[in-house]
């Protein structure tokens, strides 16, 4: 690559933003720090009616939350500034003036309501109205009336639009580094509207104008704007500069069937579509956030990344870093990816147990505290992190610690009644010789505790499952939970005899 490598995410702040979009973000970050080039931030936010207060500031959190900021954005490092398209907007109109001048695009005086008349027409006749080189010169257009009669209707106030003159009879033979070689015909696009009457840009053309501008090398956008990329193409070369290279990322699809992954997907099904938690400011509804329900950053984008791209290899767990020396446009997918909550489960369980226990112990104790218990068991840090240290292999999420290890804390109020049935008629008895045995242990540690008490069954041959399974369910309450006598030297000698007790009379 001869110059030097800068892309760009540049989302709109009409609302949250999508998993579709930090992928696309994630993906030009990758592609940015593998070719020791520059990823920034710029806010496309020209169509002031969808605008939404605070989805700037939400989009700059998330991308910070994932570990992939930008080098340059508002407030930051500004050297192709303003960073915000709604402060360049002085900038285009003398663009779409070139455009003009070189005859590339035309004004177009066309009222609302005439080409709703025409698009009724034409639907009447069994055809789609399309604004193109086919009728531009039949309409009400700077390409029919005088150049005097433009200026006079200009300068007396008239509302009109700069649309593209796209050229006519031509194949466009483009290429895409995903995609390949694509073709297009110039004759199947519309002349779309450059510059609107309430003297902003449209999208297609205040993107060019600022991707020129910033010098952009690469455009990596989702799969929707290849449609656009003709036009785009076209836009370069009427201003005779050098176009980006281009390359489409594949949808992310809904977990069951096709079809783009919606947050309509996420409420039916319970799992997040945004980075973040978002509060919808007119309806006040709340949606979940990947932070919010416990995920860690480094797992969002470890499973965003394989979705649609690989290294040919059969490795799933990958730092940010090894990402970046990996990453390669040309092994992105184009088939859309399907999304799968679960593997995104399963990404959030290894990150977790790559967590140090005094870590997570951290993270578990204001849970803890939520739980507003008197505990059973005396929390120090100490017991805290070993608790944290029994049980994570079972857990997706730091949230799932509580129901994994409540009866660390609280004796069991029920038992599980399915477990119930290994309470046999001969068991409160050898309940409450085990409870002698227990009493009689000085070292009250898990291996001296499993020593002696296997050696008192050995002696009275006395079946491992008609003790330990009634053990476990008067501690528990259920089946379930790490090693046994681990947990009996957590809870500690009196509080496994007091539930011992307990179970003899409640069983």
């Amino acid at each position: 690559m001869s110059k030097q490598v800068r892309v760009r995410f540049a989302p709109s702040p009409t609302g949250p933003l999508h998993i579709g979009g930090v992928r696309t973000a994630l993906f030009n970050y990758l592609f940015a720090k593998k070719n020791n080039g520059i990823f920034y931030l710029r806010i496309e936010d020209t169509d002031q009616n969808r605008f939404v207060p605070g989805a700037e500031q939400y989009i700059m959190e998330a991308l910070d939350w994932l570990g992939i900021a930008p080098s340059e954005t508002v407030g930051k490092n500004e050297k192709f500034g303003p960073y915000r398209q709604s402060e360049r907007k002085t900038l285009y109109k003398q663009y779409a003036d070139q455009l003009i001048a070189s005859g590339n695009a035309y004004y177009a005086f066309d009222t609302a309501e005439s080409l709703d008349t025409l698009r009724k027409q034409y639907e009447a006749e069994g055809k789609t109205f399309i604004y193109n080189w086919s009728n531009r010169e039949k309409l009400d257009t700077s390409l029919v009336i005088s150049k005097e009669e433009t200026e006079k209707r200009i300068a007396a106030g008239q509302d009109y639009v700069i649309r593209f003159k796209t050229p006519v009879d031509e194949t466009l033979h483009l290429h895409d580094i995903i995609r390949g070689d694509i073709k297009f015909e110039s004759n199947l696009l519309d002349d779309k509207v450059l510059f609107k009457s309430d003297g902003m840009p449209t999208y297609h053309l205040a993107n060019i104008v600022d991707d020129h501008l910033m010098e952009t090398s690469h455009v990596i956008r989702g799969e929707e704007w290849l449609p656009s990329m003709p036009l785009h193409i076209l836009l370069y070369r009427a201003f005779g500069w050098e176009a980006p290279e281009f390359a489409h990322l594949p949808l992310i699809l809904k977990p069951i069937g096709n079809g783009k992954l919606s947050k309509r997907d996420g409420d039916k099904m319970g799992f997040p579509v945004f980075p973040l938690e978002w509060t919808d400011a007119s309806s006040m509804t709340k949606s979940d956030g990947y932070r919010e329900k416990g995920f860690f950053p480094e797992a969002v984008v470890n499973f965003l990344a394989l979705l649609g791209w690989n290294d040919g290899t059969d490795q799933e767990l990958f730092t940010l870093e090894e990402l970046a020396e990996k990453f390669d446009l040309n092994r992105v997918h184009k088939a859309g990816a399907k999304f799968d909550p679960e593997k995104n489960k399963w990404f959030n369980h290894q990150y977790l147990q790559k967590q140090s226990d005094e870590n997570l112990a951290k993270a578990f104790a204001p849970i803890l505290a939520e739980k507003g218990t008197s505990t059973a068991l005396s929390v120090t840090e100490e017991k805290l992190t070993k608790v944290v240290s029994l049980i994570k292999e079972r857990a997706n999420f730091v949230s799932d610690f509580w129901e994994l290890s409540d009866y660390f804390f609280v004796a069991p109020t029920s038992y599980d009644e399915k477990a119930a049935k290994n309470w046999k008629e001969e068991t409160p008895n050898l309940m409450q010789q085990l409870i002698s045995v227990l009493e009689n242990i000085g070292d009250f540690t898990s291996v001296t505790i499993e020593t002696i008490v296997k050696d008192w069954m050995t002696k009275n041959e006395i079946g491992m499952g008609k003790v330990m399974q009634p053990f476990r369910l008067s501690l528990v309450g259920a089946l379930k939970g790490p090693h046994l006598f681990d947990i009996v030297e957590m809870i500690g000698k009196d509080e496994t005899i007091k539930r011992l007790e307990k179970a003899i009379a409640s069983l």
